[in-house]
């Protein structure tokens, strides 16, 4: 079975964002921990229905194989060496070419599943604690009339400058136009 998900950019980039209020960077952070966990889920279904297939469960290396991976990245270990690699139980089919890692190995996908599902639990994690200290910030009753210029890297804020707002450049972009249409007779 085959899955093809798009994400777009927002939340995979480095952007300084403006928001106008802390209930909007909040609502901003919620969407992205929502497309994370249902980009984690299909990742999730996807490595399931891998892990499940007749074929590789037939193979007791490649559930080995699996198990180990499964502990490495959960535990936080990063595979450093060739050594290191096949103590980890991982594929050691991977072949570097140019600035991208390249492999064959019926057990590749299974990896690079495994380490999307960590790596995604790992940013809804941190933007969920983003989340309560936006919500701790929005207690303490920050000002209206700020702006909230926001650092953010690989789709977690990370950084907040507080700015007044001044008079009508402050407001949101508004277009008012007049149009008139000469009649032809």
């Amino acid at each position: 079975m085959i899955f093809a998900l798009v994400l777009g950019l927002v939340g995979f980039l480095t952007e300084i964002r403006t928001f106008y209020s802390l209930k909007e960077m909040r609502e901003s952070v919620e969407e992205e921990i929502n497309q994370y966990k249902s980009l984690l889920d299909d990742y999730s279904q996807w490595l399931g229905t891998l892990l499940r297939n007749p074929e590789s469960s037939k193979n007791q290396e490649w559930l080995k194989k699996a198990a180990e991976l499964q502990k490495v990245l959960r535990t936080g270990g990063r595979r450093k060496g060739k050594k290191e690699e096949k103590k980890a139980g991982t594929s050691t089919e991977w072949v570097q070419f140019k600035d991208i890692m390249l492999c064959a190995d019926d057990f590749g996908e299974a990896e690079i599943l495994f380490e999307a599902v960590e790596e995604l639990k790992n940013k809804i994690e941190k933007l969920e604690k983003i989340k309560n200290s936006i919500n701790d910030l929005e207690r303490y009753g920050l000002g209206k009339e700020v702006l909230y210029i926001t650092y953010i890297h690989d789709g977690i804020p990370e950084k907040i400058v507080f700015r007044p707002k001044k008079g009508e450049a402050a407001e949101k972009f508004e277009f008012t136009a007049e149009l008139s249409m000469v009649k032809q007779t």
